[in-house]
């Protein structure tokens, strides 16, 4: 079984297309690879050729993706700084994913939690990105990759770690594209609105029980009141977004925010 089609069978669709992007001799490393979005970008990458190295706090998870498409794995709990000098640093593209979510309001926001959140979701970016951009910086080219949000753009309530790591994410991936782009690098954020992954499933389970609705309530009124596209975004859409900024035609864009939010943003 080649790389594209073991990485076709684990998304459960058929790659057909790498966005006009071969990544034949390019490594790849995509933290909460192990599922939704970052399962997605694995598969598609390898799909293009690149060697990916897939990390995951879930060891299981990590080793079943990284099998499955050529890839390794590392099982790494992000939230411990020193996790980040055991990962690679021969790395061309670095795609920041791994995140997590709480809700509640402000006034009863765990504050250890929220510490929690920041770590995982801005300070292990901001060591990942330190580690790889002197190999990118000696190859004259690189790509950071930031799985943002609609949240990095938009703010909901209750949702203040979140928000506060994404709308952080963007400035460091600024100042990474501004930094890097003397040297080949460029640094984008993905923005989606709510895609269909473990953790938005898991939101929609949780507040259907708080407000004693059914799910299809909650998507319909609660998650997806502010976009005009009703429906989820699927993480294949997202990872085509990630393949499509490392492709031939790119290299000019940097420091963007990609909305990918069925037209939150403009409503």
């Amino acid at each position: 079984m080649t790389r594209e089609s073991a990485s076709s069978q684990l998304l459960g669709s058929t790659v057909t297309a790498t966005g006009g992007a071969n990544l034949s001799g390019r490594a790849a490393l995509v933290t909460g690879g192990g599922s939704g979005i970052g399962l997605a970008c694995a598969a598609a990458l390898a799909a293009a050729g690149a060697d990916v190295h897939v990390v995951d706090l879930d060891a299981e998870k990590a080793k079943t993706v990284a099998d499955a498409i050529g890839g390794v794995a590392h099982t790494a709990d992000l939230a411990d700084p020193d996790v980040i000098d055991t990962l690679p640093s021969d790395i061309d593209i670095l795609v920041n994913n791994a995140g997590l979510q709480h809700v509640a309001a402000l006034h009863e926001f765990p504050p250890d939690r929220f510490a929690l959140m920041q770590q995982v979701m801005v300070t292990a970016p901001f060591l990942l990105i330190r580690r790889v951009l002197p190999h990118m910086y000696a190859g004259g080219w690189g790509r950071v990759i930031n799985m943002s949000s609609v949240h990095g753009l938009r703010a909901s309530a209750f949702k203040s770690a979140y928000v506060t790591a994404k709308h952080a994410l963007e400035g460091l991936s600024k100042v990474t594209a501004v930094e890097g782009a003397p040297h080949g690098v460029t640094s984008n954020c993905v923005n989606p609105g709510y895609v269909r992954t473990p953790l938005v499933e898991g939101q929609i389970k949780d507040q259907a029980a708080a407000h004693g609705i059914s799910p299809g309530d909650v998507l319909s009124d609660v998650l997806l009141t502010r976009a005009p596209v009703k429906r989820l975004l699927e993480a294949e859409e997202v990872a085509a977004a990630a393949l499509w900024l490392c492709g031939p035609h790119t290299s000019y864009i940097t420091g963007a925010s990609l909305p990918m939010d069925g037209g939150w943003g403009a409503s």
